[in-house]
């Protein structure tokens, strides 16, 4: 009897084995977040954030910032998370908290907290982080580079999280850390999967935007974003035709060029649109192992509560941020997103770079098979519905809650040929959710 059951036990086994893993998409996000402290006083703290002083840094309003930032994460729904400006593990675990009391579980953290700056670098995950390193700057003040390993279904993912020297400082204080983070990189073999993720304080293509600069440009035009990582090959930018061609990992490939130049911008610096915050891709990203880019699947993430007055709705101090903290408002960045995947890389046939041809990474059914409530339908249920991709059904889930149907002419994307397309897939507020009816809905295009 034992010999059977073992015998069934190795075959279960065996068939368990060769069961093909099921391609799997996920989503990675870069946030700062602007100045997520905790409310214990450790000296190291920005005078306005020292907790329980007149600033009014106390517990109501650490709530409050956390809430608001818990919901665009939320609203995100993303499966990791790169944060920028976390003051300590407190405050990292203050976040995850909130995020789990609203149903949202990242059972994975870690920060770069081995030095003892202001602000830090975490990371929160839906996978399992197999491995945690930080990597020094040649400066007591400088903030450390996070790098860790995700398990992303027995596939290995290298991120590297930055937030680099603000624009306070001259180019040759990012030129620090973007030199450590090249010798990291140069460490790597070649066809490793990373991405480079954060807050660089550098435009995609800061070699023009700070050369005029006598503030910025003390290097003689060199960059760090540009030159040291080297997303630039001689006088132009790396594309992705550069990145695949190449037979090491020395070029990166920054995916603000997947979108349109209109929208290459996260932070609005004295007025100027920039674009600090960046996902930077490698070469092993676009072959047929271990992980790869959804192809034109990056973009940034801004629906209209992030704006107040035509200005991105950061946190709110009085006296232009000298005062008391207001218990309003979000961050002073946008975050930025792109989606990966455990199936091999593909290029996308479409000459339109909004257009959301990364859905076909996903298995849809040509319609779906039921109304779908525009305020609970999740992004894959969205997704089965002819012409509306990742990116797209990301927005209009950002832009809940919804009155009636026709409010969907307010995301982006969507215009009002598209809108009438879409309208015989969607209801709001029907709890029926009742079968479609063949009559009068042709079920191979909306």
């Amino acid at each position: 009897m034992k010999i059977k059951i073992i015998i069934v036990s190795i075959l279960l086994i065996f068939l368990h084995s060769i069961v093909p893993i099921e391609a799997k998409i996920f989503k990675v996000v870069s946030y700062n977040v602007e100045n997520l402290f905790d409310l214990t006083k450790d000296g190291t703290e920005y005078i306005e954030y020292i907790p329980n002083a007149g600033y009014g840094w106390n517990k109501d309003i650490v709530d409050i910032k956390v809430t608001n930032i818990a919901k665009v994460i939320k609203n995100l729904g993303a499966d990791v998370v790169a944060l920028q400006e976390i003051e300590s593990k407190k405050a990292l675990i203050f976040l995850q908290n909130k995020l789990k009391k609203n149903n949202v579980d990242y059972p994975y953290v870690e920060i770069a907290d081995s030095n003892a700056t202001s602000v830090k670098c975490a990371i929160l995950s839906k996978f399992p982080i197999v491995n945690k390193e930080e990597i020094q700057v040649d400066n007591e003040f400088a903030r450390n580079i996070l790098k860790v390993t995700l398990d992303v279904d027995g596939n290995r993912l290298i991120l590297f999280v930055s937030h680099w020297k603000s624009k306070q400082g001259p180019e040759s204080q990012r030129i620090a850390y973007a030199k450590k983070l090249r010798k990291e990189i140069d460490k790597l073999k070649e066809g490793v999967d990373f991405i480079l993720v954060g807050d660089f304080n550098s435009n995609y293509n800061e070699y023009e935007t700070f050369r005029d600069s006598s503030s910025l440009n003390d290097t003689v035009g060199t960059t760090g974003i540009n030159h040291i990582l080297r997303t630039i090959k001689g006088s132009e930018m790396v594309n992705e035709k550069n990145l695949i061609e190449q037979t090491m990992n020395e070029y990166l490939y920054n995916l603000w060029f997947e979108i349109k130049k209109s929208r290459r911008w996260s932070y609005n610096f004295f007025g100027n649109k920039n674009s600090p915050d960046s996902i930077i891709v490698s070469k092993g990203l676009y072959d047929n192992e271990g992980i790869s880019y959804v192809d034109n699947s990056f973009d940034k993430f801004d629906p209209d509560y992030l704006f107040k007055r035509n200005a991105v709705y950061r946190w709110q101090i009085s006296e232009r941020g000298r005062g008391k903290h207001l218990g309003e408002g979000y961050s002073d960045h946008l975050p930025v997103f792109a989606y990966f995947s455990t199936e091999p890389f593909q290029f996308k046939n479409n000459d339109t770079i909004l257009s959301d041809t990364a859905s076909s990474k996903l298995k849809k059914n040509k319609s779906p098979q039921r109304l779908l409530d525009l305020n609970t339908a999740t992004e894959k249920e969205l997704q089965t519905i002819k012409g509306i991709g990742l990116v797209l059904s990301t927005r209009i889930t950002a832009g809940r809650p919804y009155k009636t149907v026709d409010d969907l002419i307010k995301v982006k994307g969507i215009g009002s040929k598209t809108l009438e397309k879409m309208r015989p897939y969607f209801v709001v507020g029907e709890k029926d959710n009742r079968k479609i009816m063949r009559s009068g809905i042709n079920r191979d295009s909306p």
